[in-house]
């Protein structure tokens, strides 16, 4: 099964942690990408631009209106994801679960990929 990890986070928290902290953190996220990459369960991810660089689409008052920011309702931003193959939900979840981001107040969202048709979600 394919799934997205969403990473969400608070812009600018990697800003506000320790350099022995961030050195910390991307060593566990390169380690997590390795293990990915070995067990051939990786299909690909990004880290996303700084939410400042975000343009919004939105339909109001029968016209579409364009603003600048992500502006969503929340102190976490979209911060990236990780695409993954991988047998269960079980396993994504394990993925999920070790993701270092979270301690520092960011949420990793887990989310199964419509195939093709769509059919089965």
């Amino acid at each position: 099964m394919k799934y997205m990890l969403l990473i969400w986070n608070r812009p600018g928290f990697t800003d506000e942690i320790s350099d022995a902290e961030r050195t910390t953190l991307f060593a566990e996220v390169d380690e997590i990408l390795a293990e990915l990459t070995e067990r051939g369960e990786l299909v690909g991810g990004a880290a996303l631009a700084d939410p400042a660089t975000a343009r919004t689409t939105r339909h109001v008052d029968g016209r579409t209106t364009l603003t600048d920011g992500p502006f969503v309702e929340s102190k976490e931003q979209f911060a990236g994801y990780v695409s993954i193959d991988v047998e269960d939900l079980a396993r994504a979840e394990e993925i999920a679960a070790r993701w270092p981001d979270t301690r520092f107040g960011g949420a990793i969202e887990v989310r199964a990929l419509m195939e093709d048709s769509g059919a089965e979600m």
